[in-house]
């Protein structure tokens, strides 16, 4: 436990140069550094005890070295960016209780509160080996979007399922209460996970609801482990998917 009385934990920002959407984004330039950079000293301003840059790129950790930003060196067969949280604590040699808090390496303005409410929901929910953040929605356009992926709860914030799909599904919308109305709630790609989830993940096959959906989370779920859910009072920026997501970012650090 840190002095502040925040739980000790890490940031690891997985970052591999291939990008489909949006060529070499981690090295896209925001406000004169790139963007891996930018996540980096966004990541610092948390109570993180450090922050690491993995990667599977000479070139970025060439340019995290010269912006004196830790990162190692990842192997290139990674299939999901767990898997690099993975090999990172073997190569950190962290115990199987240190917290691993993932930021994904296109969020150059996410807050460091949330990334201190992340690591804090893990670190108080002893029994669960990961912790994410959700939001909650009221646009039905977001609720029924694919690309939102939904998650609901139990009664002690962990979650049961996340879909896709709207979920959960209102069967008598028509009847409802409007005074009170069946909370839809966004799951946000942040996650805290304790390193000897890490270890044993990869150990894990594909599940079946993982690959319906597309959800790596859900191999978790579908394996037993359990997922802890702090509910953040507003949603925050969104990442960098796209040549227009990377333009209003840069628009966010040059507002003139």
């Amino acid at each position: 436990m840190s002095q502040s009385g925040s739980p000790d934990f890490l940031v690891v920002i997985p970052a591999r140069l291939g990008s489909t959407r949006l060529p070499r984004k981690p090295l896209a330039d925001i406000g004169g550094k790139p963007m891996v950079v930018r996540v980096a000293e966004q990541a610092k301003k948390s109570l993180a005890q450090s922050v690491v840059v993995a990667t599977d790129s000479a070139e970025i950790q060439a340019v995290c070295d010269e912006h004196r930003i830790e990162c190692l060196l990842t192997s290139e067969d990674h299939p999901t960016g767990t898997d690099r949280l993975a090999e990172v604590t073997q190569l950190l040699k962290l115990p199987n209780n240190a917290l691993v808090v993932n930021v994904q390496g296109d969020e150059p303005l996410i807050p460091p509160e949330l990334i201190n409410q992340v690591a804090q929901t893990l670190a108080d929910h002893q029994e669960c080996a990961i912790s994410t953040v959700a939001v909650q929605i009221d646009d039905e356009a977001e609720i029924q979007n694919p690309n939102v992926v939904k998650v609901v709860l139990n009664r002690a914030g962990e979650a049961l399922y996340f879909s896709r799909a709207p979920i959960p599904f209102v069967r008598d919308a028509g009847k409802e209460n409007k005074t009170a109305p069946t909370p839809h709630l966004r799951h946000l790609g942040i996650y805290a996970y304790r390193a000897e989830f890490l270890q044993a993940y990869t150990r894990l096959d594909p599940a079946p609801p993982e690959k319906a959906e597309a959800l790596e989370q859900l191999r978790a779920l579908w394996n037993g482990y359990r997922i802890a859910v702090h509910i953040a009072a507003q949603t925050p920026p969104a990442g960098v998917d796209t040549p227009e997501d990377l333009e209003r970012v840069r628009s966010a650090f040059n507002p003139s």
